[in-house]
């Protein structure tokens, strides 16, 4: 079964001393490389300007105004005989690994540091070594199931993580697994993310990868007479040359890796957004965006996305379906803009968010 918090009110009690576990090889820092490195810095920055003490370990080129610890990526020193060993693995890898490893082992030798650890990273190791620590260890889970954390779980006979998921789709896909997960769904900051007056042409923002099917919105884009504007990191460059630049021109264009005012001002601008993920998509956190500036969305239903758009804000067609994706744009343009950022203040808010994790936090370190 899944626990579901809602938007609550300031909660009570002293602040905090939170340890909030971050990706180790993407820094957070705006721009960000994706939606797991600005959900840090969102959370990170609203639990501190509610008071409490936040320290983030995050990797190098962090922004330093959120009290960042860096967890260097340094090769532990391997022997020439070890390096020859056919199961070594490649050293981006063991350096991560090497990484969060000394944090645990850090973070279990200082009791009473911290209130909590937060482990908001995709890392296992945090999991794994959840026993070593004297103070609750939180898991958000922002992925489908993978091997490396599933093991983990498994290490002791009862999992003592405690675990939170950012949809009910993705709670739903850990269940075998992970029987209670309190479901705080992602936030953005709606004083950041605000409203534009709209446009013509339609916008796709994310990373650009396969599993996010940036082509397959530059089709449907095509197909319904609007121009389509990019926007996010190129993640796959073979991708990006084979798939992506052939198709750019006077209409649909690339406007780079923006940072959030640009982006922001982009999205607002635009007619309407589409998302067009090739995955179970475990939340979504550029449908909230958009919705917060009042562009409504358009896009395939997979994963979290029928949690969040809602017939008021957008329209959602089968999975990988351009032809009818191409039909609902013009339906989704002419939904009330108004409408789309009031869905977004109740329901993907970052207060709203932070509200819920603040009651986690109280609820596992009691």
């Amino acid at each position: 079964m899944t626990a579901a918090l809602g938007p609550a009110p300031q909660t009570g009690g002293s602040p905090l001393r939170i340890a909030l576990i971050a990706s180790a090889r993407h820094p957070i820092a705006d721009p960000f490389a994706g939606g797991l490195e600005a959900h840090t810095w969102t959370l990170s920055t609203a639990l501190r300007a509610r008071g409490h003490e936040v320290t983030v370990f995050a990797g190098p080129g962090s922004d330093p105004a959120l009290g960042v610890v860096e967890m260097p990526l340094r090769s532990s020193r391997i022997s020439e005989e070890a390096l020859r060993d056919p199961s070594m693995v490649a050293p981006s890898w063991l350096e991560e690994h090497h990484a969060y490893l000394q944090l645990m082992v850090d973070l279990s030798q200082e009791p009473g540091q911290y209130d909590v650890v937060h482990n908001n990273s995709l890392h296992y190791l945090p999991v794994a070594m959840a026993a070593a620590l004297s103070v609750p260890l939180v898991t958000t889970l922002h992925t489908p199931p993978t091997p490396w954390i599933e093991s983990a779980i498994q290490v002791a006979p009862h999992c003592p993580v405690h675990f939170s998921a950012v949809s009910d789709h993705t709670a739903s896909a850990w269940r075998h697994l992970v029987p209670t997960a309190t479901v705080v769904r992602n936030g953005i900051d709606t004083r950041r993310w605000r409203p534009g007056p709209g446009g013509d042409d339609l916008v796709w923002s994310g990373r650009i990868v396969p599993e996010k099917g940036t082509h397959l919105a530059i089709e449907a884009a095509q197909l319904s007479g609007r121009g389509l504007r990019i926007a996010g990191p190129v993640g796959d460059v073979e991708y990006f040359e084979a798939n992506i630049r052939p198709l750019l021109n006077r209409t649909i264009t690339y406007e780079g890796h923006l940072h959030q005012p640009d982006l922001c001002e982009l999205v607002g601008s635009s007619a309407a957004a589409v998302v067009t993920p090739c995955w179970d998509e475990p939340y979504g956190l550029v449908v909230a965006e958009a919705l917060a500036c009042g562009t409504p969305v358009c896009g395939f239903a997979r994963g979290a996305l029928p949690e969040i758009i809602t017939r008021d804000c957008g329209r959602l067609v089968r999975p990988g379906d351009r032809s009818a994706l191409a039909k609902v744009v013009e339906p989704t343009i002419a939904l009330s803009r108004a409408d789309a950022r009031r869905h977004a203040e109740a329901f993907c808010s970052m207060d709203v968010m932070t509200h819920s994790y603040e009651r986690f936090y109280r609820s596992v370190s009691a």
